[in-house]
């Protein structure tokens, strides 16, 4: 079963148990694969759809940290639970230390010293975590192991 058709069933079964949290985030997803889908005219494969459902990961983080500096709580909580709802149909994310562990084996491997190869050093390492680690953090991790040299 694809992850479209997951999200599909698993909106209808939050539809049937009263769950209006994840029947709505459940929809806000869908939908936002559908614009996806009509935007370029596609079917998006499960590859797309996982491309979809970061990039609403992202949102939500970047909403939860904007809300937390407004001082909105309730706001907060909201996107958290969305979050959650997302990232359960996403993959396992690497933590920062295996991270740490790709991202020293490409520095090493590149030969870079200092910030300034950090691009090479991105481009190479962004095609091996894709959809297994949030590109900040991935940024964050060789900015510091970068310092560090």
């Amino acid at each position: 079963m694809s992850i479209k058709e997951t999200l599909q069933k698993d909106r209808i079964a939050a539809m049937r148990e009263g769950d209006t949290a994840k029947r709505n985030a459940l929809g806000l997803l869908l939908a936002a694969v559908k614009q996806e889908e009509v935007d370029n005219q596609t079917m998006l494969d499960d590859e797309g759809v996982l491309a979809v459902l970061m990039k609403q990961a992202k949102q939500r983080r970047e909403s939860i940290a904007d809300y937390e500096k407004a001082g909105r709580p309730e706001m907060v909580a909201n996107e958290e639970a969305e979050l959650a709802i997302i990232e359960s149909y996403l993959p396992q994310q690497m933590d920062r230390e295996q991270i740490k562990i790709i991202a020293a084996a490409t520095i090493a491997e590149l030969g870079v010293t200092d910030a300034k190869g950090m691009g090479q050093v991105m481009g190479k390492l962004m095609p091996k975590l894709q959809g297994q680690a949030d590109g900040r953090l991935v940024n964050e991790v060789v900015r510091e192991l970068l310092q560090n040299k």
